[in-house]
């Protein structure tokens, strides 16, 4: 939506932000969603010109902002050779239509600038189709004669029904389009759960949280690896694994894509093949920028997506990130208000020990002590124990492997069903 500069030094289209606040929103509150709003159009390649909030208790039906004050935006717009004007909230396709009439230059609102973000730094086929999935979804209600014709994205003769609309032939094909995504999404999904399966012996951690809270930053620190961090909204859209090596055991680390307030519902649903990552971990560290005013809000948010992608009820850690940017005092406070969260700045390696050392504690939480003996024919028994397990104690004799050590319960009733197969396997009793 928003026109990238196609050339080194081609001008940034010039943006004017509107948002409201009132008494379920007070001001400053909305500044600060308005300054998030700020940085999303940066990231989308826009330069703000202007940001405007206005006292309104609720979003008028018609126009948002009401008839008088979009006639001052008019004004406005033309007196700062605006192009487009981007709205905090969603637009109604009656709103959108009453405003563009008016301003006669492009209106955007928060979820369409988003999915334009996500449109332009979308890397693989599989981002790429979600992406698409949800621009489609998000523009199918509101169509409207200021939209160009998609009818142009496909043969016209015979592609037409008797007696439709453009609007009705718009509509038709993008139903057409979603239904052929759908299934390219259901058939990448398939293969992402293929992949998974054959990983499923090693406990996987996710990292989740707002965008821009550091994610990336950290994974490359923990992992000592070269994953894309930028200080800019939505730098990871694809999930990127990495081995993490701890003391004594060995973890997939997944980095993914971060979470934002009003994220566009049709884009998470879009993503879900992708959160499975998320939900399929068996740890979530949710990292929250500790500098930010609002982290509480941000946590918030965080958990209330996690909630709403099925992974409310995962194991998860806080893990509050960029403590070097905070005073002495509130990072005392904070570590009071949560005393079972870790602090750490990822940039400059701090408190990351700590953290390490805190994963593998809640990993060992799952794992239980086990003793077999096993003939040395079934080989394959001992190599699922070593590769899915931590050995203490290991013996060989003529005919058996005496080996003790600790696994995970889904791994021991992985070892169980292998067993069932097996002749003369020994379990021995765990004190």
């Amino acid at each position: 939506m928003i026109e990238k500069p196609t050339r080194r030094g081609a001008q940034k289209e010039r943006a004017v932000l509107i948002g409201l606040f009132g008494s379920e929103t007070p001001r400053w509150l909305a500044q600060e969603y308005l300054d998030e709003l700020e940085l999303l159009a940066d990231t989308a390649g826009a330069e703000t010109v202007e940001k405007i909030l206005q006292n309104r208790p609720q979003p008028d039906p018609n126009t948002y902002v009401g008839k008088g004050k979009l006639r001052g935006m008019k004004q406005l717009t033309e007196d700062l050779n605006a192009d487009l004007l981007i709205f905090d909230d969603d637009l109604t396709a009656t709103q959108i239509r009453n405003v563009e009439k008016t301003v006669k230059i492009k209106v955007l609102d928060r979820s369409g600038l988003i999915l334009d973000i996500f449109a332009s730094r979308a890397k693989t086929a599989a981002a790429k189709t979600q992406v698409e999935l949800a621009q489609l979804q998000y523009l199918l209600p509101r169509l409207t004669r200021f939209w160009t014709h998609l009818s142009r994205q496909k043969g016209g003769i015979g592609t037409k029904g008797p007696g439709e609309t453009q609007i009705e032939t718009d509509r038709r094909l993008i139903g057409n389009r979603i239904s052929i995504l759908k299934q390219k999404l259901e058939k990448l999904d398939r293969q992402r759960t293929t992949q998974r399966k054959h990983r499923t012996e090693i406990t996987r951690v996710a990292l989740v949280g707002y965008t821009n809270a550091g994610k990336s930053t950290l994974m490359n620190a923990l992992t000592d690896t070269d994953v894309l961090a930028e200080d800019r909204l939505f730098a990871t859209l694809d999930s990127t694994v990495r081995r993490l090596e701890l003391a004594h055991h060995t973890v997939l680390l997944s980095d993914t894509v971060g979470f934002i307030r009003k994220l566009p519902h049709n884009l998470i649903e879009s993503f879900k093949s992708t959160l499975d990552e998320v939900r399929d971990a068996d740890l979530l560290l949710q990292v929250i920028d500790g500098s930010s005013r609002l982290f509480e809000d941000v946590i918030e948010v965080v958990q209330r997506t996690l909630r709403e992608i099925g992974a409310g009820d995962q194991k998860r850690l806080l893990v509050f990130n960029k403590i070097d940017k905070l005073p002495p005092e509130q990072l005392i406070e904070l570590k009071k208000e949560y005393p079972e969260a870790l602090f750490v700045s990822a940039s400059r390696a701090i408190g990351l020990s700590d953290l390490r050392r805190k994963i593998e504690t809640i990993i060992e939480e799952d794992y239980i002590p086990f003793h077999y003996q096993i003939p040395v024919s079934h080989y394959k028994a001992v190599a699922f124990l070593h590769d899915v397990a931590v050995i203490t104690d290991e013996t060989y004799t003529e005919d058996r492997v005496d080996i003790r050590g600790r696994f995970t319960r889904a791994n021991q009733k992985r070892f169980q069903s292998l067993m069932e197969g097996m002749e003369n396997v020994l379990c021995m009793q765990e004190n």
